[in-house]
């Protein structure tokens, strides 16, 4: 249960940036972001290329736990992942952003999309706006996508961003294949 204020009492909230495309809106996370990124992780599709232990998320519990390290990595280093939502219905697409936790093979800009908005170019379109907004607002000159092997569709949106393959890592006990965005290029 949430405790909610007292009247007249404030509380501090977090005001990221938000990025407007021509289809998505890419912002901070609330609260009602909580459900579907669970539901979108209970895909075990999803699940198999996003989560840490490659399992669905099963439980209410497990989903908070998520969506708050996510928002959370924001209120640490100043960056994270934005949730995405489709301008015209508002509703949930999924997660795309910079993503750099401890122990992470460098700084990441990845993408989650929910299955029933894929195919649509939304990983694209918000992958690119994400890095746009790194590469002007952070000191960095060099993105990395971090993508299983088997990832097809992740290497299809790496490629389509001009992201090229650049060796691999290992990342929670499993081999990635490092794909590079670099500052150059992307600003040439």
């Amino acid at each position: 249960m949430v405790a909610w204020l007292k009247s007249g009492a404030t509380q501090a909230q977090f005001h990221g940036p938000t990025i407007e495309t021509t289809r998505l809106i890419l912002r901070p996370w609330k609260a009602s972001d909580i459900a579907p990124n669970t539901a979108m992780l209970a895909d075990p599709e999803t699940a198999r290329f996003i989560t840490p232990d490659h399992k669905a998320v099963t439980n209410e519990t497990t989903g908070w736990r998520n969506a708050a390290v996510i928002a959370g990595h924001w209120a640490l280093y100043g960056f994270g992942m934005f949730a995405v939502e489709e301008r015209s219905s508002g509703r949930y697409v999924g997660r795309v952003g910079p993503w750099y936790p401890a122990g992470w093979p460098g700084f990441e800009v990845g993408w989650g999309i929910a299955k029933e908005r894929r195919g649509k170019g939304y990983a694209v379109e918000a992958a690119r706006a994400a890095i746009d907004w790194v590469f002007a607002n952070l000191a960095v000159d060099r993105i990395i996508h971090c993508i299983d092997p088997v990832n097809v569709a992740s290497q299809g949106v790496a490629r389509r961003l001009g992201a090229k393959i650049d060796g691999q890592a290992e990342l929670n006990g499993d081999t990635v294949d490092i794909w590079v965005t670099e500052r150059d290029r992307w600003t040439a």
